[in-house]
This record gives C-alpha cells, sequence and structure tokens, in this order.
C-alpha cells in the first residue's frame, strides 16, 4: 500500500504499542491477582510467562502486521492464506467487544479522578461510604453513558486525527506524562511506613504458598496484559517500517509493560500496607480494590495523599485511553483496508456503533433489570459481565492461539527469518523463538482453554 501511513520513527511505534499494552491491566487486575496469589512466588512465574509466552507471541503478530502492511484480516489472508483471514476477522470482533465495556471502566477512573480533586480541595469525609457511593454509580445508567460517552469521545478523536498525527502524537505525549507520574508516586511510596512489608510481599518467593490456580493465572495476564490476540499488535505493526527492528521493539514494548505493572503493584500495596488492618479489608472484585479501598486509604494516612490520589486516578485516565485508542485502531483499520471507507468517516461509524453497545453495557449494571440479570455464563449475570467473560475466556485465548499457530507452522520460515533478523538482532536466536512460537506458546494458550473449558476457569 504505497499511501499507508507509518510512524515516523521506532520510538513512535514502540510508545504507542507500549500505550496499548499499558492499561487497567496494570493498574487494576495485576495488583489485585499478585495480593490474591501471595505475591513473590506468583510474581517470579509471571515473569517467567512474559519472557516464554508473551513475548514470542508479541514478535509474531508484529512481524505479520509488518510484512503484510494490512489490517488483521487483510494480514492474515496475505501472510499465512486465504483460510486464515477469520482468524483476523476474530481480532477485529474481540476489538469491538472489548471497547464496549472498557470504556465504561475507562470512565470510571475519569470520574475518581474528578472525585479526588473535590476530595482535594474541598476535604475528604473519612465517613463516606465509598462501597456504597460507587454502587450507586455503576447502577446509574444514564451516568454511565456520559462517562462512555466522554471516554469514546477521547478515544474517537484521536484514532481520526491518523496514525502519526493522533495516535502517535498523542502517545508521545501522554506516555512521557505516565511515566513521570508513576515516578512521583514510586519515590514517595518509599517515604511510606508499608514500603518495606510491600517490597517483600512482591518480591520475596515462597513457592510453598503458590497454588496451582496462581501458576495458571500468572500465564493467562502474561497473555491478556500485552494486547495480545485482539489484532492490535499486528494491527500497529502494519504501521511499521521495514527499516525498524522488529524483535528491538516488542523487547522495549514488553519491558516497560512490566515494569509499569510491577511498580504500579509496589505504589498501590505499600499504600494498602501503611495502614494498620487495611489489608484484610481489601475489596473481593478488582473494582473495589482501584475504585473503592485506594481513594480512602490516599487520604486518610498517605503523606501528601491529596496531592498524589488525583494524579494516581490521572494515570489510571491516560493508561485505558492508550488502550482504547488501540482497540478502536484495529476495528477502523479494517473498514479503511478492506473496505476503502475513509478513517475519518470510519473512526465515527465505529466509534458510534462501538458507544451503543456501550451504553448497553452501562445499564447493565443494574439500571434495567433484563439486561442486568440474564445469565449465560454462570455466576456473571448481566451484559457487561457476560462480554467481560466472553473475550477473556474465549475471543482472545482462541485468537492468539490460532495466530501462535499461523507463526510457527504456517508462515514459511523464509519469511519469518526475512522479517526477524537484522543488525539489531544480535542477541536474538531464531532457533529459539520458533522453538517457542511452534511449541511452548501453543501450549501454554491451549493450557488456559483447556482450563476454561473442561475446569471451569475464568481469566475475566
Amino acid at each position: 500500500m504505497p499511501n499507508r501511513d507509518h510512524w515516523s520513527s521506532s520510538l513512535g511505534f514502540v510508545l504507542a504499542a507500549a500505550g496499548s499494552a499499558i492499561g487497567l491491566g496494570n493498574l487494576w487486575k495485576f495488583p489485585y491477582i499478585t495480593y490474591h496469589n501471595d505475591g513473590g512466588a506468583f510474581v517470579l512465574v509471571y515473569l517467567g510467562c512474559i519472557l516464554v509466552v508473551g513475548l514470542p507471541i508479541m514478535i509474531a503478530e508484529i512481524m505479520i502486521g509488518r510484512k503484510a502492511q494490512t489490517s488483521p484480516v487483510g494480514a492474515m489472508r496475505s501472510v499465512v492464506g486465504r483460510a486464515w483471514a477469520p482468524v483476523g476477522g476474530l481480532g477485529v470482533l474481540s476489538g469491538f467487544v472489548l471497547l464496549g465495556f472498557y470504556s465504561l471502566v475507562a470512565g470510571w477512573s475519569l470520574r475518581s479522578f474528578v472525585q479526588c480533586l473535590g476530595w482535594s480541595f474541598g476535604g475528604f469525609d473519612p465517613a463516606v461510604d465509598l462501597g456504597a457511593d460507587f454502587g450507586a454509580m455503576a447502577s446509574n445508567g444514564g451516568l454511565q453513558a456520559f462517562l462512555g460517552l466522554l471516554f469514546m469521545g477521547l478515544t474517537t478523536a484521536v484514532v481520526a486525527g491518523g496514525v502519526k498525527n493522533g495516535i502517535e502524537r498523542v502517545a508521545r505525549i501522554l506516555l512521557p506524562v505516565l511515566f513521570g507520574i508513576l515516578a512521583v508516586l514510586l519515590i514517595n511510596s518509599f517515604r511510606m511506613s508499608g514500603s518495606g512489608e510491600a517490597l517483600r510481599f512482591i518480591f520475596e518467593p515462597d513457592f510453598g504458598r503458590l497454588q496451582g490456580r496462581g501458576i495458571l493465572e500468572a500465564l493467562g495476564h502474561a497473555f491478556f496484559t500485552l494486547s495480545l490476540g485482539m489484532g492490535a499488535m499486528i494491527t500497529y505493526g502494519s504501521y511499521m517500517s521495514k527499516r525498524d527492528s522488529i524483535v528491538k521493539a516488542a523487547g522495549v514494548v514488553v519491558l516497560l509493560d512490566t515494569l509499569i505493572a510491577l511498580f504500579a503493584t509496589i505504589i498501590m500495596f505499600t499504600v494498602i500496607f501503611s495502614q494498620p488492618g487495611m489489608r484484610e479489608q481489601i475489596g473481593k472484585s478488582t473494582a473495589g480494590m482501584l475504585f473503592i479501598t485506594l481513594p480512602s486509604l490516599f487520604y486518610t494516612g498517605v503523606p501528601l495523599g491529596n496531592v498524589l490520589a488525583p494524579l494516581f486516578y490521572m494515570l489510571v485516565a491516560f493508561a485505558a485511553l492508550t488502550s482504547t485508542v488501540s482497540l478502536l485502531e484495529v476495528v477502523v483499520s479494517y473498514f479503511i483496508d478492506e473496505h476503502g471507507v475513509s478513517r475519518l468517516r470510519a473512526s465515527l461509524l465505529c466509534g458510534i456503533a462501538i458507544y451503543g453497545l456501550t451504553i448497553l453495557c452501562g445499564i447493565s449494571l443494574g439500571s434495567v433489570d433484563g439486561i442486568s440479570n440474564f445469565e449465560i455464563f454462570e455466576g456473571k449475570a448481566g451484559l457487561f459481565n457476560t462480554l467481560d467473560h466472553l473475550v477473556a475466556n474465549w475471543l482472545l485465548p482462541v485468537g492468539g492461539l490460532l495466530t501462535t499457530l499461523a507463526a510457527g507452522w504456517f508462515i514459511p520460515k523464509a519469511v519469518s527469518r526475512a522479517e526477524l533478523l537484522d543488525r539489531d538482532t544480535r542477541f536474538f536466536h531464531y532457533g529459539a523463538w520458533s522453538f517457542f512460537v511452534r511449541f511452548v506458546s501453543p501450549l501454554a494458550v491451549g493450557t488456559i482453554l483447556f482450563f476454561v473449558i473442561f475446569k471451569g476457569a475464568d481469566f475475566s
């Protein structure tokens, strides 16, 4: 495609791809599952899974995208074979559905940011029941629609701006700001009384406390946290210059994503461990930990909490935005490349369609009984929870498994070698990558599916 837009540099790709990977999974889910799997040993297993599962699949997805220079459907069709086009279509569908409910959660971060600004300037009342407040917000369909509209509007505006002038420009602004906010929060956390306990909890492994479910969760999150299986890395890879190193860029993206998750976990655990008795009060849901437990802790015992609380939720909102942008771009690129629709029109139409799904998800959290109470998957009532379960447990693992099988077994080695081996791959061993992407990664993702299908595991 001679007129196809590209990132302005390798740094542009790294920032955009890192923005896609760095999202609520880093700032929300990873700290939660680390806590409930007793820290140290779980973190060590997770880091191993990132290296042997996440990184090889990310390299494969970027390779497919750059080779094809088109969206996931066309990329799978041209690089792997016509029969593989539906695998790309599965990625587009995953992006559409995931963004439908993800934008709601992203909107909650905006609300928390505004709330914290109000508390910082007007004072925080410790008697406020934040659990009841969050429940009232979630069941307010009108408020959900408004918050979703704000985030989808921002996301659509960025994607409509294009690859260089929209996605990359925003990533170049938000990622450094995100890292700066995280650095401020991290440095401050070392001044708090709970920092030593938090660091020991996270980095001292005790394998006697690690259960089989913890290993499975580490494996699952290592796959999900990198935006794999949803076409995002194929799409972003399609805008990558042939001069840039896929292996080097993928390595930097994985490193940044992992560091952000670890730093966020240190910050959150330090805040929690610094206050006596708070470990036992952590909610039973990821939402409870992020939107109910933490806000009150910032204002009732954290030094400079009135400054740090708004900064933290600004961090969460920025991370969410860079992820929603990548999800919408997967869908928009499909209509641009496969149907010749202009970027502006595709962005608006896709943004409106996804926002329609967002409204339905918003009213399924308690404001409309029929859409809030139906149950397809056991224990997952309502549209929001149903779609969350569908994407995390079915669409992404299936898409990831098929993609890694395509890269390892159906793409000619001459093609993958030509794409991956360059002057910046002195420390990259093609044979090792081929082994992992052909055997280890499919086995790992297949294990996720096995436990979902036969053991009732839940990664949502």
